[in-house]
C-alpha cells in the first residue's frame, strides 16, 4: 500500500444467512447512497438476496477538479477488497452513478468482476475513459441517462453506445443529472419508479430470478 492512498469509508449490508451475491454501489460525488435512486436500488437488490456494499466517498469541487482517476479507482478498489475480505461471493453486480462510473471503468480489469453485471447511471460520457470502457465492454450492462443532463449527455456518444450489443440503453426524456424533472417533483417520482423498474427488469433478465 502506498502512502498516497486514502481510506474510503464503506458499509456492507449483509443478510443473516450467507449469500453468494453482492451488489457494489458507487455513488456520485454529491449524490450519496441515501439519495432516491441509490436508496431504492439498495432495497431492490437486498430483497433479491444480495448483500449490498456502499462505497461512501465524499468529494468536494476542488477534489473533483484535481482528481487522479487511477488513484481514485485504486482507493475504491482498496475499500472493496477490505470490505469483502474473507467473503465468498461468486456473483457481482455494480451500480455506478456519475463520478462512480470513473471508478467502474478502471475496475473492469479485476478478474473477480469478469462476469459482473454493470449498471451505469448518468455515466460521464464526456470522459474518454468512461466512454471507451462502455463502448468496448463485453459485460452485460444497463445505461440510464437523461436527455437534459447537461453535465453528461452527449447525443453523438450515446448513439455510438448502441453499437455495443451488451448494453441496454434507456434515455429519460427531460431527465437531468439526478434523473429528475426540473421543478416537477410529482413526475420526478414517476421517473424514479421507471428507473427502478428498468433496473429490476435488467437484473431479472441478466442475473436470473432463480439465483436469489
Amino acid at each position: 500500500m502506498t502512502n498516497n492512498r486514502r481510506s474510503i469509508p464503506f458499509r456492507l449490508i449483509e443478510h443473516k444467512d450467507e449469500t453468494n451475491n453482492l451488489v457494489i454501489v458507487l455513488p456520485g460525488a454529491g449524490y450519496t447512497t441515501q439519495a432516491p435512486l441509490l436508496y431504492y436500488t439498495t432495497a431492490l437488490f437486498f430483497n433479491k438476496g444480495f448483500d449490498v456494499l456502499h462505497i461512501n466517498y465524499s468529494l468536494n469541487r476542488d477534489e473533483i477538479t484535481v482528481l487522479n482517476e487511477r488513484n481514485f479507482a485504486r482507493d475504491v478498489q482498496l475499500a472493496i477488497d477490505t470490505a469483502i475480505n474473507g467473503k465468498t461471493y461468486s456473483q457481482y453486480c455494480i451500480v455506478a452513478k456519475s463520478i462512480g462510473t470513473k471508478a467502474l471503468g478502471y475496475m473492469l480489469g479485476d478478474k473477480r468482476l469478469n462476469g459482473a453485471k454493470l449498471i451505469w447511471l448518468t455515466p460521464l460520457l464526456q470522459n474518454d475513459a468512461v466512454f471507451n470502457a462502455m463502448v468496448n465492454s463485453d459485460q452485460k450492462g444497463l445505461c440510464i441517462i437523461g436527455d437534459h443532463d447537461h453535465y453528461c449527455f452527449i447525443e453523438e456518444r450515446f448513439e455510438k453506445l448502441r453499437k455495443n450489443q451488451n448494453l441496454t440503453l434507456k434515455l429519460i426524456g427531460g431527465g437531468n443529472h439526478s434523473l429528475e424533472l426540473e421543478n416537477d417533483p410529482i413526475n420526478s417520482i414517476e421517473i424514479l419508479k421507471t428507473v427502478i423498474s428498468n433496473i429490476n427488469e435488467f437484473s431479472d433478465n441478466q442475473i436470473g430470478r432463480n439465483r436469489f
